[in-house]
């Protein structure tokens, strides 16, 4: 839309509160989810909030922003939604942005990746470290550092003997196992602990988690100085850095964890953000009756200078995420926050709905917001050491968050596949995952041109429920890479590829190449990316080319599996026709009389 078109739509619309939405239709934009408006024939761009959505519509036929220019000029249409009241637009606008995960809006995605620790609901409770906890457990976390989490639960597990077998292994055992002799457990499975005992010792467990550092320091380091008095000096030293991570588990402030005097607030959240170029972190620590009892870490695009959020400041990354993250959850008694939220209609919001907002200044309830900014940025560190420094590597404006890696397998033309896998800050995202059957061509760049294209128009279609990646990394060299760039020229998907040769392991892209150090993180996320890809082409071609009709299933004495041997051994019925006596005998199931039988029928 040009500013008079804008300006003309703006005149149509009333001077009321509510929520607009800029539109194109599909040919033009996409929306990184694929949604689209209830009619079916338009991609939601952007979504906003207003108190008189004459004025603010009409704002936008010139931007102050580069980002929400181009989004007008993309648009083709703007429709609107009167609301009562500014903090029902407020609501409205927060559930139209989940809903459509508009391209130019501020997105929460919840940070589900990081580790757990669990104590089940068991007689004689299992601790473990997981990512899927059970319904029924007590659950510590998350937890930004794995291997800390795995050094603490070990020196929990070696003080308080708490097992972490499985259930079969512990309804299965008639003497204690090797983690009893080695101190691991006190082996509750053969009576060697009572039940009383061992609940006194997952309470101990519990109290820690909870916040009670020294339940857990002091023992430990009573240990440590008794193996230096002892010269055990090696036994101190390891004492000494087990220690340290115990101490360091729940961050500075650790008279902030746990308080009696919670204020008569029952619960209440704890706000820490940080902005790093495109990227905003939120990290957000919850508690209870004046107990910390859980922590957990959300990414968002960075509010730009839109005209509605600001110049992406702390203030305005509270304002987007508040709204969208408590549109679907309980609010608490109170949020600690490091800054204000710039946004009137959110205050409001909190206000009505009797939530305290503070910004505090000294006391339990700053260290508790200190804490909460040092999660935050330690989770932009990172989470960028790769992503960054690949962004930096390849001269992009912002750091990789989202991979997508391509890859084709066949054998000589038949059962032609590809792969579509998908990497979220260095690490595989398996719902995601995209696989083709291919048109069977002995041509890798002509298949590689195919896969490619298919992603892309799927994007721009709007058929694609995936966002929109941040890098496509091609399983290949010069030649794969130029098949996939005419394969984007061709759709019109504005997404950056490079290519990852096997040999040499060279990043190939449009413009040069590049050896980066065998160590260089960077590489290696995207050789595991380009790994990915390969593995998850390779068995779906295999499950493919043992479905297929071939020659093979007319050989007596050949049976389905028989024949997914020889496949596998030979790679196509061409080689196994080709394939000697002996060769042929090579293969399990297959003796002299069959292999005879084979060559004679082949």
């Amino acid at each position: 839309m040009d500013p008079t078109a804008v300006r003309d739509r703006a005149a149509d619309l009333p001077r009321e509160p509510g929520v607009y939405q800029f539109l194109t239709d599909d040919s033009e934009g996409r929306s990184p989810s694929g949604n689209r408006t209830q009619s079916g024939d338009s991609v939601v761009l952007y979504v906003g909030k207003a108190v008189d959505l004459r004025d603010r519509v009409r704002s936008y036929a010139d931007p102050r922003g580069e980002r929400i220019r181009q989004m007008v000029a993309r648009a083709t249409d703007v429709d609107v939604a009167v609301t009562d009241t500014e903090t029902q637009a407020l609501l409205l606008e927060a559930n139209l942005i989940k809903r459509h995960q508009p391209r130019y809006n501020v997105r929460l995605k919840d940070d589900k990746s990081y580790p757990l620790v669990q104590l089940t609901a068991h007689p004689f409770p299992r601790i473990e470290i997981t990512r899927d906890p059970d319904d029924d457990a007590i659950v510590f976390g998350p937890f930004t550092d794995k291997s800390r989490v795995e050094t603490v639960v070990k020196a929990l597990r070696e003080t308080y003997g708490l097992r972490g077998c499985s259930d079969h292994k512990y309804a299965t055992r008639d003497r204690p196992c090797l983690d009893y002799d080695i101190g691991l457990c006190t082996a509750p499975c053969t009576d060697e602990i009572g039940e009383d005992a061992y609940r006194d010792d997952v309470e101990s467990v519990r109290r820690f988690f909870e916040g009670e550092t020294g339940i857990l320091a002091d023992p430990i380091g009573r240990e440590m100085e008794r193996a230096a008095q002892n010269r055990e000096y090696e036994r101190a030293a390891n004492l000494r850095d087990r220690l340290e991570a115990v101490e360091a588990f729940h961050g500075e402030g650790g008279e902030a964890v746990s308080s009696s005097d919670a204020g008569g607030e029952r619960a209440v959240d704890v706000l820490g953000a940080t902005v790093e170029g495109d990227e905003a972190t939120v990290a957000r620590l919850h508690a209870e009756d004046g107990q910390l009892v859980d922590r957990e870490r959300h990414t968002l695009a960075a509010p730009k200078d839109d005209g509605v959020a600001g110049d992406g400041h702390v203030g305005a990354v509270f304002a987007a995420f508040i709204p969208q993250y408590y549109a679907e959850r309980d609010l608490p008694d109170a949020i600690l926050l490091s800054e204000r939220p710039d946004d009137r209609e959110l205050d409001a919001w909190l206000d009505a709905e009797g939530v305290a907002v503070r910004v505090p200044g000294a006391g339990r309830e700053a260290k508790l917001v200190d804490l909460a900014l040092k999660n935050a940025r330690r989770g932009v560190g990172a989470r960028q050491d790769e992503g960054g420094a690949l962004a930096q590597a390849l001269g992009l404006d912002s750091a990789v968050e989202r991979i997508e890696g391509f890859d084709v397998s066949h054998a000589q033309g038949r059962a032609v596949v590809g792969s579509n896998v998908t990497f979220v800050d260095g690490s595989p995202e398996k719902s995601d995952y995209r696989r083709k059957k291919l048109d069977e061509t002995n041509d890798d760049y002509a298949n590689m041109r195919t896969l490619v294209r298919w992603r892309g128009k799927r994007a721009i279609d709007g058929r694609d429920e995936r966002p929109d990646p941040d890098l496509l990394l091609i399983d290949g060299g010069e030649g794969q890479l130029g098949a996939a760039q005419d394969a984007l020229a061709e759709t019109g998907w504005d997404v950056p590829a490079v290519a990852l040769a096997k040999e040499e392991e060279l990043i190939v892209t449009p413009t040069g190449t590049y050896d980066w150090p065998d160590d260089a993180p960077h590489l290696h996320l995207c050789q595991r990316v380009r790994d990915e890809a390969h593995r998850f082409a390779v068995q779906y071609h295999q499950s493919i080319r043992d479905e297929v009709s071939t020659a093979l299933d007319e050989v007596p004495g050949v049976g389905p599996e028989t024949r997914r041997r020889l496949l596998r051994r030979f790679g196509s019925v061409e080689n196994v026709r080709n394939a000697s006596a002996s060769e042929l005998q090579g293969v399990d199931g297959i003796g002299e009389k069959t292999a005879a039988t084979i060559a004679s029928r082949l």
